[in-house]
This record gives structure tokens, sequence and C-alpha cells, in this order.
């Protein structure tokens, strides 16, 4: 049973790791800001024939 403490006690910790270090991610990275233009074809606002 010890094991199964020691097993569950490094897998809580590397979670925990893991949880951290995507934290700090979205924390410390900014993205700036970009304009997007996307280009719709004419026939998207059509309705469907019936």
């Amino acid at each position: 049973m010890p094991s199964l403490f020691r097993l569950l006690t490094v897998l809580a910790i590397i979670a925990g790791l893991a949880y951290a270090a995507m934290l700090a991610l979205t924390t410390f990275v900014t993205v700036p800001p970009r304009q997007i233009s996307v280009t719709v074809p004419p026939d998207r606002f059509l309705e469907p024939p019936r």
C-alpha cells in the first residue's frame, strides 16, 4: 500500500507542475492582436432551393 501512495503522490506532483506551467504560460505570454479578413463567397448568402 505505501507504493500506491507514493505513486499517487508523484502523479499529483506531476499534474500540479503541468497545471502551474499552463498557468504561467497564460499569465506571462501575451499575443498581440492582429487584423483578420475572411472572404465569404456570395453563394453562401443565397437560400438553398426547396
